[in-house]
């Protein structure tokens, strides 16, 4: 018996010491020293390269809402803002944003805005009414805008026929873009070859994709190159997504053993993407992975050509809040 009281105090020790030292990280500012290391190390691999967080929009401030002090060095390690959801998706792919959640959004969207940053807004939505709504709404307020006509963003929206604010121009600078195409899942091509074509045949100014086909093979400069084709002779931009507040199980980085036993800095899988896991991004292993020598995911990225990196799960700090 008193062994077993023994056995319950040290028992609590440890959890009191874990939840201290959890205590003790800030979350929000690790993952802005993330994207701001991330950003320095990129730009001395190549002055130009483009860094663009997805959400997490509340990092702009230190308090984390749109009346706080914003946070300078963080906005100026990045070159563009990613949103989701912005007038079509927060709750359900189709419906209305609520104008609340709107109007916060464009609170710390249009901070970004004031500071010469591009905004890049991912809708989901698929009936014309709403895919005209989106994209108005989104060039009224001076963003950029794609509306997906699915979550898995697997497709080229058969509507518009044409992007929005179609051209014929040599895009080669950000500020330059008038629409994007947002096509991060690759299934419904059967090659390479095929997805190129496909991409080839389009006029967006800009593309988000992936480095890695769906077989697990990346795509080659000579097959980047391709893709930075316009089909009425204009050049787009190319960023490449990655994920950096969650570890994803079908990257070349993970390791077998992690099926069966997980490092300490990986946390449980995200209920809603499988094969998703959250992961404590201040770790330095983590960090390694992402940036700092030319077998990181950023140097393969800038390797293979591409214009910058579309980075996700910016908001990964809410989970261990």
């Amino acid at each position: 018996m008193k062994r077993h009281f023994y056995l319950f105090l040290i028992f609590m020790l440890f959890v009191s010491c874990e939840e201290e030292v959890v205590e003790t990280v800030d979350f929000r500012q690790e993952m802005r020293d993330f994207v701001i290391n991330i950003s320095t190390y990129a730009k001395n691999y190549d002055p130009g390269f483009l860094i663009i967080p997805q959400n997490g929009n509340e990092l702009f401030t230190i308090s984390g809402d749109t009346s706080g002090n914003i946070s300078e060095e963080y906005l100026q390690s990045i070159d563009g803002v990613g949103r989701e959801d912005l007038f079509y998706g927060y709750s359900e792919d189709n419906i209305p944003t609520p104008d609340l959640q709107n109007q916060i959004m464009r609170g710390f969207l249009n901070m970004a805005k004031e500071r010469n940053k591009v905004i890049l807004v991912t809708d989901y939505c698929n009936t014309i009414q709403r895919v005209n709504t989106s994209y108005e709404n989104n060039a009224a307020n001076g963003y950029i805008s794609f509306a997906a006509d699915e979550r898995e963003l697997n497709t080229i929206p058969d509507y518009p026929e044409e992007p929005y604010n179609v051209n014929e121009d040599q895009i080669t600078s950000l500020s330059q873009a008038s629409n994007f195409l947002y096509l991060l899942n690759m299934e419904n091509y059967e090659t390479k070859e095929e997805y190129i074509e496909a991409i080839e045949g389009t006029n967006y100014d800009l593309l988000i994709t992936d480095l890695f086909f769906h077989d697990g093979t990346s795509f080659t400069q000579e097959e980047v190159a391709r893709l930075r084709n316009k089909e009425n002779g204009g050049t787009r931009i190319l960023l490449c997504y990655l994920s950096i507040g969650e570890a994803e199980d079908y990257r070349y980085y993970w390791h077998p053993d992690w099926n069966s036993s997980r490092p300490e800095w990986m946390s449980q899988e995200n209920p809603f993407w499988e094969g998703n896991y959250h992961i404590q991004y201040w770790n330095e292993s983590w960090k390694d992975i992402i940036y700092g020598d030319e077998h990181s995911y950023i140097a393969r990225i800038i390797e293979a050509g591409f214009d910058g990196a579309y980075l996700d799960c910016i908001d990964g700090f809410e989970f261990f809040e």
